[in-house]
């Protein structure tokens, strides 16, 4: 039983995550190193983030429950900051080495920035949601059965599809991050940061599982879909995916057979 909570959670949790790098990233080469790259930032912003969580720690050193929340939220809150900020800078260094790439070579069409913006938002997904998960996954394998002393039995499964929200939320995030970068839209930078506060907030109201799901994937629906809209798609172009009459859909899938 054990096995299958583990291989269940873990296909749900990332499998999403692994058909896109399987069928739109592993490919091309390029988009690879990319989407490590991308990985990595989100890892430089956990280890900040960690810095200023344990010199939060240090300092205060107060082993009361009430003080331990609100370091839990300041934590919550400084790690939000640095990923974004992570996210921006991210941004600017494949802003630069586009138009180094052009000005190197102007006959050669450099990879959209839409492109990017989905590539960089899947490799910090995925970190993210490696980090998240992969300890609460490990203990899936046991000893011990969840809901025992009366804590919910579906925390691993709830935890897996949180974690799936997490993953799709970068991405969706990275293109509109991206796009509000392009067209100088700060707002939008206002909405991702936002959202992304809210999203790590729901986290805190750990015994209503259901109530935090479903605001979460509410979040996750309407930012996808404003991804959706920034990246060029129409409801046009969606219903002629959808019924596969697609031109440029059906050529592209010739053209890789």
């Amino acid at each position: 039983m054990t096995a299958a909570v583990f291989f269940g959670c873990a296909f749900i949790a990332f499998g999403p995550a692994l058909a896109l790098y399987v069928f739109t990233i592993a490919t091309e080469p390029l988009r690879i190193i990319l989407l490590i790259i991308g990985a990595f930032f989100w890892l430089v912003s956990l280890l900040l983030s960690s810095l200023v969580w344990f010199m939060a720690t240090t300092i205060t050193d107060n082993k009361d429950e009430r003080v331990q929340k609100y370091l839990l939220i300041f934590g919550v809150l400084v790690s939000v900051l640095i990923q974004e900020t992570f996210r921006f800078a991210y941004y600017k260094l494949l802003k630069k080495a586009s138009e180094g790439l052009k000005s190197l070579n102007p006959d050669e069409t450099a990879p959209s920035m839409r492109l990017l913006a989905y590539v960089s938002g899947l490799g910090f997904g995925i970190m993210s949601g490696v980090f998240s998960f992969v300890n609460t996954l490990s203990d899936s394998l046991g000893p011990g059965t969840v809901g025992i002393h009366g804590d919910p039995p579906q925390f691993f499964l709830n935890s897996a599809f949180m974690t799936l929200v997490i993953v799709l939320l970068h991405i969706f995030w990275g293109i509109v991050f991206f796009d509000g970068c392009e067209k100088k839209k700060w707002y939008t930078l206002l909405v991702v940061l936002l959202t992304h506060l809210l999203v790590s907030a729901l986290t805190f109201i750990s015994p209503h599982y259901g109530f935090n799901l479903v605001l979460s994937y509410i979040i996750m629906v309407l930012t996808g879909t404003w991804a959706f809209f920034v990246s060029g798609g129409s409801c046009r172009s969606l219903k002629l995916c959808l019924l596969c009459q697609d031109k440029d859909f059906l050529l592209f899938n010739q053209r890789s057979r």
